[in-house]
């Protein structure tokens, strides 16, 4: 179906808007500018559509189409029985991470140094290495291409803070009950940097509405959530790979503690690639690395630096 024709079909039906037709069945402002910039509607809106109007039955091909859209969407289901025990493992990680790096009282937001932990300015300053990943500037490299390796990975630093602040505010159980039903979603394949890029933004804007005070602190981080896995899905990066990665990062954060990074003796350009590159490269070419595994090949390139 047509949008054109969906516009002029819910008015028949009884909605004043279009926008009133997407809240009864469901769907965000967000997809309703989907269909209109495709200029089409998904199979299973169309077939809501039909059975309101009360007709006896759906077309085939829409039928046939429907069943096709759901395949898909049962894998994901399938996968997502997974995604609360990979969430679990996720946080306790990154509590094991900051108990040993800041400290047992990190929750109080300082440091075993006495320095202050703000995870906020962190979850912001991650967001401007981003966008700096995309050629968003107007005077420079205007043609080049998005480094979306290292957008991926940006994305895996800010969600090791965002656990970080969730944790901060509440425990591990509950981070994941909060988290869960975010994960289920179909990362796109064609990325639309633009559009990356503003909903990044919208992460800083909520970092520093709830430091100026404009955001309560609670329902910040269910805003956060949401818009932490709306920038996974537009920007390609699906949660098991999301998952992949922050085991990845995890481990080489504690390989770059235990190497003298806080000290600032760690050599982060290993033969003249980023050690995040090396991490990567490692985990593409193996489908199942456990985190031991992933510490040990990190030592053997890092030790070829020397």
């Amino acid at each position: 179906m047509l949008y054109k024709d969906l516009k002029d079909m819910v008015k028949t039906l009884g909605f004043l808007t279009i926008d009133d037709f997407a809240k009864y069945i469901g769907v965000t402002s967000d997809d309703i500018l989907e269909w209109e910039s495709k200029e089409n509607v998904p199979y299973s809106v169309s077939l809501i559509v039909h059975l309101l109007k009360g007709d006896k039955a759906a077309p085939n091909n829409v039928l046939d189409n429907l069943v096709e859209e759901c395949l898909p969407l049962a894998s994901l289901l399938e996968e997502a029985s997974s995604f609360p025990s990979k969430l679990e493992e996720m946080f306790l990680l990154q509590k094991e991470l900051n108990d040993s790096t800041n400290g047992k009282n990190w929750e109080l937001g300082v440091n075993k140094f006495s320095k202050e932990i703000n995870w906020l300015r962190c979850i912001h300053m991650e967001v401007a290495e981003l966008i700096e990943s995309t050629p968003w500037k107007h005077w420079k490299n205007i043609n080049a291409d998005p480094d979306m390796d290292n957008i991926h990975v940006e994305l895996v630093d800010i969600w090791h803070f965002l656990m970080s602040y969730i944790l901060q505010e509440t425990n591990v159980p509950r981070a994941v009950s909060l988290v869960n039903t975010h994960c289920i979603y179909e990362a796109v394949s064609e990325v639309d940097v633009k559009l990356m890029v503003t909903e990044a933004e919208k992460l800083s804007y909520i970092s520093l509405a709830i430091a100026t005070g404009n955001m309560p602190s609670f329902s910040g981080i269910e805003r956060f959530i949401d818009q932490f896995f709306r920038c996974c899905k537009i920007s390609g990066l699906s949660f098991n790979w999301l998952q992949k990665l922050y085991i990845g990062k995890n481990c080489l954060n504690k390989f770059r503690q235990d190497n003298g990074y806080k000290e600032g003796t760690y050599i982060k350009e290993w033969k003249g690639k980023e050690d995040n590159v090396v991490m990567i490269s490692i985990l593409d070419k193996v489908d199942n690395i456990s985190f031991e595994e992933l510490y040990k090949k990190l030592q053997e390139n890092y030790k070829k630096n020397f």
